[in-house]
């Protein structure tokens, strides 16, 4: 059986997350929602919307995002279209907070732990999704990548919390930070399904490895990058790509590494990779073919 292929440059810049993207030789259609992550009030490592501009602009991207479930600049949606406007994302782009209008449920018959997950009603106005993914570390799920941005991303707040309390409806929000670890992460697998069966084949996937801190873009004090940039992936699967990432980490003979895998490790973050690809999200069997670019 083929192997999936993830396309790898070394060279980081707007024009090559293009050319990587054009090697993927999809055609994403209709109008395309574009995953970002538009970054806490404060934080200083997420990537910049002129930086992915000439990706969106290719694909004719409306940029979505939905609240957050906890305090912050992000937790309602005025001050969410407030923070994209403050972080130039409203300047440069069509921008949708998905679940401004509400929530609805995909449901996850064959999930580990959660047979649901609410979703942002605007989801339905797209026909396809692209998702751009800054990988680095994470406070709770280890790692940042394509599975968390279709996880807890592209889930409402509501969402999020369920998610994150592991499928307790009720759950508080200290039921969040008090969950079961491997139930947290299986979740978050069980959610990225729900999105991947919602649009089938019309979805593609690009990480950008740079400023690689062990805190994610959710920080409003994050953590200085630990790493030196690595590269840019893209291709069109989520496990593969987000377990290249931690193969290229592993690989790396950079100083800070073993502090970036202390926190996914000690947070069991491959665990997250393991169960999606046990539910058919993706495979972890792919082929690296890295371009000069």
């Amino acid at each position: 059986m083929e192997k999936v292929k993830v396309y790898f440059t070394r060279n980081i810049s707007s024009e090559n997350i293009v050319k990587l993207y054009e090697m993927l030789n999809i055609d994403l259609k209709g109008k395309v929602a574009v995953k970002v992550h538009s970054g806490e009030r404060g934080n200083q490592n997420y990537l910049r919307p002129e930086f992915l501009k000439p990706m969106i602009d290719y694909v004719n991207g409306v940029v979505v995002e939905c609240n957050t479930a906890y305090d912050g600049a992000r937790d309602t949606t005025k001050k969410h279209e407030e923070l994209m406007k403050e972080h130039e994302w409203s300047k440069y782009f069509d921008v949708d907070i998905m679940d401004s209008e509400g929530d609805f449920t995909l449901d996850i018959p064959n999930g580990k732990v959660i047979k649901k997950n609410y979703v942002g009603t605007h989801l339905k106005n797209y026909d396809s999704m692209l998702v751009l993914s800054h990988f680095k570390g994470h406070p709770m799920g280890g790692y940042g990548g394509a599975l968390k941005q279709l996880s807890i991303g592209v889930a409402s707040s509501r969402g999020k919390r369920y998610i994150h309390c592991a499928g307790r409806e009720n759950g508080s929000y200290e039921d969040m930070f008090h969950t079961d670890q491997d139930k947290f992460l299986e979740a978050m697998a069980d959610a990225s399904k729900s999105v991947v069966d919602y649009f089938k084949n019309n979805i593609a996937y690009i990480n950008v490895m740079c400023n690689m801190s062990v805190d994610c873009d959710c920080c409003n004090v994050a953590e200085d990058p630990c790493m030196q940039d690595i590269g840019i992936l893209a291709s069109l699967d989520p496990v593969a790509i987000d377990q290249a990432c931690i193969d290229l980490v592993k690989a790396s003979n950079d100083k800070g590494r073993d502090h970036l895998l202390e926190r996914i490790n000690s947070r069991h973050g491959i665990h997250t990779i393991e169960s999606a690809s046990e539910l058919k999200v993706g495979s972890r069997d792919y082929e690296l073919i890295e371009v000069e670019l």
